[in-house]
């Protein structure tokens, strides 16, 4: 992918990236030096790339509803990636029906963002974390191997 970087002397903390005409235009401050324009240039690529490669957010819906049909559960209003999630992996709010997947398990293999799904999809039926909601959790069969999954995850971004 061709980089196009623009320093601005009006940027002064932000790096910014878009997609243009097949290639990546990444705005940096005027101020920043070589190591740093480098530094920013290959994490925009990398999570511009992320992006490219997560699931579109209407595969996302269609892959949450065949989830709660297979499973008994309620289907999601809305179920979208967000790239402000740092702390979990997932969240759910069931007022609404939303659901919403933290960018960063975008390349997870996809078992594991089934489990995602069905964990938060339960909270649309049981809003606690109790043995109802377990009980519904744990109807997906690769639940424990998933929170594996997501545990030597925790721990390897931890460090």
């Amino acid at each position: 992918m061709e980089v196009e970087v623009i320093r601005s002397r009006r940027r002064r903390k932000t790096v910014q990236a878009s997609k243009r005409d097949g290639g990546l235009r990444v705005s940096i401050p005027a101020s920043m030096t070589k190591a740093e324009e480098e530094k920013w240039v290959r994490e925009m690529v990398r999570r511009v790339g992320r992006r490219d490669r997560s699931p579109k957010p209407s595969d996302l819906q269609s892959r949450a509803s065949v989830l709660a049909a297979r499973y008994g559960l309620p289907v999601p209003a809305e179920v979208t990636w967000v790239d402000n999630q740092h702390s979990r992996w997932a969240s759910c709010t069931p007022l609404d029906g939303t659901i919403r997947l933290s960018s960063r398990a975008a390349a997870f293999p996809a078992w594991v963002i089934d489990y995602l799904l069905i964990h938060e999809i339960a909270h649309l039926a049981e809003s606690g974390h109790g043995p109802t909601f377990w009980a519904l959790v744990n109807r997906y069969p690769r639940t424990e191997r998933a929170r594996g999954f997501l545990i030597a995850k925790g721990l390897e971004d931890a460090s």
